[in-house]
Order: C-alpha cells, then sequence, then structure tokens
C-alpha cells in the first residue's frame, strides 16, 4: 500500500490587495494623481518605485488607500480603475497618472467594486482547460452522429467543473444562437448570467430571464441568446390551465439546445425534499423536483434540437440507465486532482482548485449521551440541536449540551483539556482552536437541521458570554426572510464586505447547497442527520470554490496568488461520514469493481481524519469501508437488493442468456419471466438494427421516416431492457430470504445454494443448483456488487439477533457471495 501523504494545515496568505493614489512634489506632475494597485504593504510599494533619494526629502505622498477586494471574494486591478476613469473624461496625459482629484479615485474605485460596468465590460479572456475541452468534443461528435431525432447527452461533472462556462463553449462551437436554460435550483442564475457577459468568447451573446431588465422583445434575434428559466415556473400552468403569459413567446421557439441544470434535483425528489421542509412552497417544489414526470415521460411542452443534462451527483439517472456510456461525460473530483498533481510545466490551469479534507471527531461522552441513536449507538445531529419553544423565541432543548459544544471546537471544554492532560497528548486539531485552522477559517458554512436551529444557533453566538464567537457576524440564512433562490446570496455577501477583514459563520438548512459559488467560504459543518451523498457532496463542495487574488511582481504582471489552498468539512457523526465517503467514492467509477480501491483512490486526494480520545489519526480505505459498513440498516438493506447494479444487463450477456435454451427455460418457469425470451430477443433484434442504421446513416442521411423508425425502435429496446433488468432484480430480491432461512453462515452462499441446501433454494427461487450454476457462468450477477450485499446483511443480521441473545459468530468463518473470511476479521470488520 502507497504511504499516506502527511497531511498539514497551511495558513491563509496575508496579502491584502490595495487600490491606492500618491502625488508626486515634481513640477511635472503637479495636479496629477498615479493610481496603482499592489497586494502588499502601499507604503512600501510605494517606495520601491524611488530608489533614488532627492534631496529634499521623500517626494510622494500617499493620498488614497483602499481595499480592492469585493464582497464575493474577488479582487480588481487598477487597470479597471484606470478604465473608468477615463470613461469619465479624466485627462490620462502619461502612463497610470491622471489629472483627477482623490474623489474621483475614491468614485471610480466604488464603482469597480460595486460592479457597476459588468453588464459592458469582458473582463475575463481564459482559455477552456483540458478536461473541459474533452467534455465539447465528445459532446459534439455524439450529437452530429446520433441519428436518434434529438440527442440526449449528460455531464456527470464534480462541482467546480464550470459546467456554464463549458455549456456556452459548446454552443458557439455548434454554432447554436437559441439556448434554453431549465433549472431546478434558480440560485445558479448568477453563474449563468456572470459566465456570458463577462468573457470576451462571447461578446455578441445575449441573456435573458425572469429577473432581468431585458425580455425577449428587447433582443436581437439575429444574435445568438441564452434565456434562463426556473424548470417548475417555465412548465408551471396558468390558473385556466394553460401556459404562463410570460413564458408564451419561450415556447413558441424552436431551440437549437435546451439545457437542465442542477439535474440531480429533479433526481433525488423524496430525498432532497428533507431539505427544504420547512422553507417556502416554491423551494419545496424544486426540492420535489415537482414537474419531472414531464420531462420522464417526454411530453415537455418545447422543441428543440438537443438536450444537454448537467449535474455533479447524478448517480441515480446513471445507476437507472437512462443514459449509456456513449451518453455521458464524467469528470470527478478524484480526476481534478489528480491532474492537479501530474501537471508537469508552468500555468497549471488546476493550481487554484483546493484540496479538501474531511475532518470528523468523536464527541465526548459527557456531550453525546444526550442524543444517542440507540439502533446503533451512534451521535444524532438532529436530536442533539432539536429546538422548543420559550416566549415565542427558537431555543435549543439541550442548550448547555450544545454551548458544550461550541467550547469543544474552539479547545475550551474543559473534560477534553484535563482529559489530554492526563494522556499527555498534544492538542488535536480543532476547527477553532488550532493556530493553522483558525487563520484559515474566516468564513464558515454551517449546515444545519431546520429554520429553527438556525435560529436558535445565531442567538446562542450572539449572546455576551461566546465573545469568541461574538467577533464572527453570524448570517441567518434560512426561512422565508432570507430569500429564495439567488435572492439568498447578496445577503451573505453584503455581510461579509471585504472579506479578507471580516469573519462570518453561515447558518442554513438548505438555501446555498447546491449550484453557488462564495469564494471566502473554507469550511463547512455538518450539523444535521444527512441520508444520501448527493445532499451531502453538493453541500460539501460549496467550500472548494477557488479564491485567488492578483499578486503581480517584476517578472510576472498576471501573476495570481492563492488565498484558499485547502478547504475543510466537518463532521460530528463519524459513522455516518465515513458511510457517506463509502457510498459516494463507489458510485464514482461504475468500471472499477474492487470498493476497497475506489475508497483509497478517492481519499488519496480528499484525505481524511479521525478525532477520538484526544488524538487525531488518518485513515486508510480498509477502515473506512470497515467502519461504514457497520451501520447498515434495515432499509439500506432491502435497498441493496433492489440496485440495478447487482444483475448484468449488457448486449453481450443478454447474448449468452438468449443462446443458452438451457438458461432461458430455468428462467421462464419462474412465476413473472415467461416472456423473458422473446423481451431479450426484442432487445438485441433492436439494438444490432440501432446500429446498423447508424453505421449506414454516415453514407447517406436518413429520412424523416427513417429517423422517427430509429427513433421509436431505440426508445423500445431502452424500455424493454429495463423490463429485464427489473424481473432479474425481482430474483435478487429472493436471495435474503434464503439466506435468512439458512443456518450456514461459514460458507460462501454460491456454496450453500449448490452444495449444501439447494432444496431451499429452489423452494424460495424457484431455480434449481443446476439453473444457478448455468446464470453464474454466464456473468448474469455482479460479482464484487452481491459480496459486498451479502456480508452487509450478516452484519445487520448479527446486530438483529444479539439483541434477541443470540450469537451467530460462533464458527471460524463467514461467507460471502463468493468469498469467505474469518469470524475474528468479521468481528474486526463490524465491531
Amino acid at each position: 500500500n502507497k504511504k499516506m501523504t502527511k497531511i498539514t494545515f497551511p495558513r491563509q496568505s496575508e496579502s491584502n490587495p490595495r487600490i491606492y493614489a500618491y502625488e508626486d512634489s515634481h513640477p511635472d506632475y503637479m495636479g496629477l494623481l498615479k493610481v496603482g494597485y499592489t497586494a502588499v504593504d502601499v507604503e512600501a510599494r510605494v517606495a520601491q518605485q524611488y530608489p533614488t533619494k532627492r534631496p529634499n526629502g521623500k517626494p510622494y505622498k500617499i493620498v488614497f488607500d483602499e481595499s480592492a477586494m469585493r464582497n464575493d471574494g474577488s479582487d480588481f486591478s487598477d487597470h479597471q480603475v484606470h478604465k473608468v476613469l477615463k470613461q469619465q473624461g479624466i485627462e490620462n496625459p502619461n502612463g497610470e497618472w491622471f489629472k483627477c482629484s482623490v474623489d474621483d479615485v475614491k468614485n471610480a474605485v466604488l464603482s469597480v467594486r460595486n460592479n457597476a460596468l459588468i453588464q459592458k465590460d469582458r473582463i475575463h479572456d481564459f482559455p477552456m482547460r483540458p478536461e473541459q475541452e474533452q467534455a465539447v468534443e465528445k459532446t459534439m461528435h455524439f450529437i452530429n452522429s446520433c441519428e436518434e431525432e434529438t440527442p440526449h447527452f449528460l455531464w456527470n461533472a464534480k462541482m467546480r467543473f464550470g459546467k456554464t462556462f463549458t455549456a456556452y463553449q459548446l454552443a458557439k462551437k455548434m454554432g447554436w444562437k437559441k439556448v434554453l436554460v431549465l433549472t431546478f435550483k434558480p440560485a445558479v442564475q448568477s453563474a449563468w448570467e456572470e459566465d456570458l457577459l463577462t468573457h470576451t468568447d462571447f461578446i455578441d451573446w445575449q441573456f435573458i430571464s425572469k429577473s432581468t431588465e431585458t425580455s425577449y422583445d428587447d433582443i436581437n434575434t439575429n444574435k445568438p441568446f441564452v434565456w434562463f428559466a426556473s424548470f417548475q415556473d417555465f412548465l408551471g400552468k396558468n390558473s385556466a390551465g394553460g401556459i404562463k403569459a410570460k413564458n408564451e413567446e419561450a415556447h413558441a421557439v424552436h431551440w437549437d439546445c435546451v439545457i437542465f441544470d442542477e439535474y440531480h434535483y429533479g433526481a433525488w425528489r423524496e430525498s432532497a425534499k428533507e431539505l427544504f421542509e420547512e422553507e417556502s412552497k416554491s423551494e419545496q417544489d424544486f426540492a420535489q423536483g415537482k414537474g419531472i414526470e414531464l420531462l420522464e415521460n417526454n411530453k415537455i411542452p418545447i422543441t428543440t434540437n438537443a438536450y444537454l443534462y448537467l449535474s455533479g451527483t447524478p448517480f441515480k439517472a446513471m445507476e437507472s440507465g437512462e443514459f449509456i456510456e456513449e451518453q455521458i461525460y464524467n469528470w470527478t473530483y478524484s480526476d481534478e486532482q489528480r491532474a492537479k498533481a501530474e501537471w508537469k510545466s508552468d500555468n497549471n490551469p488546476y493550481e487554484a482548485l483546493p484540496r479538501m479534507v474531511l475532518m470528523t471527531y468523536e464527541m465526548p461522552d459527557d456531550i453525546k449521551q444526550v442524543a444517542l441513536d440507540t439502533e446503533f449507538n451512534e451521535f444524532d445531529l438532529n436530536a442533539f440541536f432539536a429546538t422548543e419553544e420559550k416566549n415565542d423565541v427558537d431555543v435549543f432543548t439541550y442548550e448547555d449540551d450544545v454551548q458544550k459544544w461550541l467550547d469543544l471546537i474552539r479547545g475550551a471544554h474543559l473534560p477534553t483539556s484535563t482529559d489530554n492532560l492526563k494522556l499527555g497528548s498534544k492538542n488535536a486539531p480543532l476547527p477553532f482552536s488550532d493556530v493553522n485552522l483558525l487563520s484559515v477559517l474566516t468564513h464558515t458554512f454551517w449546515f444545519m437541521p431546520n429554520v429553527a436551529s438556525c435560529k436558535a444557533m445565531k442567538d446562542l453566538l450572539e449572546k455576551p458570554h461566546n465573545t469568541f464567537y461574538n467577533d464572527y457576524k453570524v448570517i441567518l440564512s434560512a426561512g422565508k426572510e432570507a430569500g429564495i433562490g439567488v435572492e439568498a446570496i447578496e445577503p451573505v455577501k453584503k455581510a461579509m464586505g471585504n472579506p479578507l477583514a471580516t469573519k462570518t459563520i453561515t447558518l442554513s438548512c438548505g438555501k446555498l447547497t447546491t449550484g453557488v459559488s462564495i469564494k471566502p467560504w473554507s469550511g463547512i459543518f455538518m450539523l444535521r442527520n444527512l441520508k444520501s451523498p448527493e445532499t451531502y457532496f453538493q453541500s460539501a463542495f460549496r467550500v472548494q470554490t477557488p479564491w485567488t487574488i492578483n499578486n503581480p511582481d517584476g517578472t510576472n504582471p498576471n501573476k495570481k496568488e492563492i488565498i484558499k489552498q485547502q478547504c475543510y468539512v466537518f463532521d460530528f457523526a463519524p459513522n455516518r461520514a465515513l458511510r457517506q465517503i463509502a457510498d459516494y467514492s463507489c458510485r464514482l467509477d461504475i468500471n472499477e469493481s474492487n470498493p476497497e480501491k475506489k475508497v483509497k483512490e478517492f481519499i488519496n486526494f480528499l484525505p481524511v481524519l479521525a478525532y477520538t480520545d484526544g488524538t487525531m489519526k488518518q485513515i486508510d480505505a480498509g477502515s473506512i469501508l470497515d467502519m461504514a459498513l457497520s451501520g447498515t440498516s434495515a432499509t439500506m438493506l432491502a435497498k441493496r437488493w433492489e440496485s440495478a447494479l447487482l444483475v448484468n444487463v449488457d448486449n453481450m450477456t443478454l447474448s449468452r442468456l438468449l443462446a443458452s435454451e438451457d438458461a432461458m427455460t430455468a428462467l421462464m418457469s419462474i412465476e413473472g419471466f415467461r416472456s423473458l425470451n422473446q423481451e431479450i430477443e426484442t432487445v438485441i433484434s433492436k439494438s444490432s438494427a440501432i446500429k446498423d442504421a447508424k453505421e449506414k446513416a454516415s453514407d447517406k442521411d436518413l429520412t424523416k421516416k427513417e429517423k422517427n423508425q430509429l427513433s421509436e425502435d431505440e426508445k423500445e429496446y431502452k424500455s424493454m431492457r429495463k423490463t429485464i433488468q427489473e424481473k432479474l432484480i425481482k430474483f435478487a430480491t429472493r436471495i435474503p430470504i434464503f439466506m435468512y432461512l439458512s443456518d450456514y453462515r461459514e460458507r460462501c452462499l454460491k456454496d450453500v445454494i449448490t452444495e449444501l441446501e439447494p432444496d431451499l433454494f429452489k423452494k424460495v427461487s424457484g431455480l434449481s443448483i443446476g439453473d444457478f450454476d448455468l446464470l453464474v457462468s454466464l456473468n448474469v450477477f455482479n460479482h464484487a456488487v452481491m459480496n459486498d450485499a451479502v456480508f452487509k446483511f450478516k452484519r445487520y443480521e448479527d446486530a438483529s439477533l444479539s439483541y434477541a441473545g443470540i450469537e451467530k459468530l460462533e464458527n471460524k468463518k463467514v461467507g460471502g457471495y463468493d468469498t469467505v473470511i474469518t469470524t475474528q476479521e468479521h468481528k474486526e470488520l463490524y465491531k
């Protein structure tokens, strides 16, 4: 095993971008001010410009010195200030010297800081990164070669990939003029608008949305334009059941492409609902994917030449078979960080993308006892941060214990400090006590269970006795008052002011957790129960937004300084956190079957540190899987046996199945499998026909009738493949019943089925041992996933039976699907 890299905590840069102006005492510069920029001390920078002293003393006087930071974490240069001064007609006789007053400079800086010219200025000219170019090329190739009437393509691209910028580059290269962006998360509007209007590659492009002053009637339809709208609003009906008047024009347009942004929201539905239980009705609709049935049933009342789907976590769409391999471009966090590490030359385009570190903390006994989950003896965050009303104010039910937790994370929890002294251990890196972390975590995001807990936390943090936290501006981003969608971003930016000079804590229970970029956030506190890895990592990656500032020197006027080299996820329910890591990393690479390899690859770039008993240790892949697997619940277990990953339904496997008369006879003898032969023949024949038609299309254009037939055939064979998959999964769900009835735990499941209890297996499943052997040889079952599911079943069975006083781990071996481990290994794995 490769030795794990030692984790350090780099301190935040001490750079301080400034715009300055000074006057020179020489008569030639009378009435002029020189306006410049520096990321170091202004006095030192100006002094560098006067290496030779004059006889009458210091020849300059600094008359203006202000921060060059905006409240969104971006900085601006003196060139932008110069441009404003020139636009105002101020004379510029010599380079950076201007014939103006201090007030003129102050007004110009204010104008640039407030982005007053953002609609006019094309301030960005960066090129695509290599993976963005690959995404564009693969998508173009698919769309141009696809003979399906309306091609569909998915970008499974991690947060911070730059999906908006890359989508615009695709549109430009495809020659598209009319692009409709429908989002499941309206807060992403600022990113779509800014990328289009501030980059030099899109000078002629126009942007319209519900909130822009420009409407469809105002734009030049001969030039390219983007119409941005929320999915729910765009497809919503008026009181008479028709299209809303404001959207009628958009429904009449035949679009070059429709882009579905934040597509995972539509796929989550019930999973995402938990995030917005107490938010506004419209946000609950977004979370539930309202209107998604129109998309699923191909009933969207708009016409387009192509569909593009964008998501950082489209796991459900991928696992359901909605997109096949050639319709997907993948770019993961591991891909990004590997590219960063392997870049050989200067100007590394990935250099500014921070590495993430997950830090988990086992809560001290005196704190966690009030909120223990009795089923798995785990710390329950939702219970710990529960609230009640007192005098019409939300307060924590366990306020004293929450206060102890606030003391703990700043290193002031007395029992923990005393234990550390007794153990002689060094102070572990707690978020607000470690000197390096403290310098970095000036702006953090706290993900709370609900609106009431956000309000209670704000009140507690602002109480006079919490003098440490009184230095932080606490931002309440929860409830209707905080704004909906993009409106929720501005209060956060406003509170930050100059983020290099302020400190903030943003409290939220759902807002700002997907599709937004707040550069100064460097750490997120996971303070609520989250079940799905989609929700967990969509939220976690909010803090990975790059943060750089201009820091030119004599040799490189475009030099950038990285403010955020590393970012942090803090979790106080360790087992939950490790389950999320295991689940997320195992779903990233569908081509790798070994779970430990998947986790090892992921944590090589996202290291995991665990704090317990006063010490902090780095966790390896095996340990993560060990601890993650031990937390399986009955519900999770049942879902695992309904997973599409358990069975293989690719053309090669289906062909082998169809070619085996014995296998088909065996399957068709089971209830519900009667028509399987015909279904598999249809899938294979349709698939072959479609492949042939596509190859012929390269030689000649298809007629409209041929295209329609091709599209119908493709829909039919995809639907049929899914039916076959569902039938095989239905068979797989009978396996847990057999395991529950069988007492042979020391042998692998295959041996138990084929050698020890074949009669019992036939009663439960309807298959003989010969039938089962044949299906195994035809590779119908996914071995790695089956092994994982069997061991998890046995772990849960152990826990359930132990409550009843029955011990089943008395044998020397414990079997999986086709592998066996020792009892001791099993005990260690699930302790």
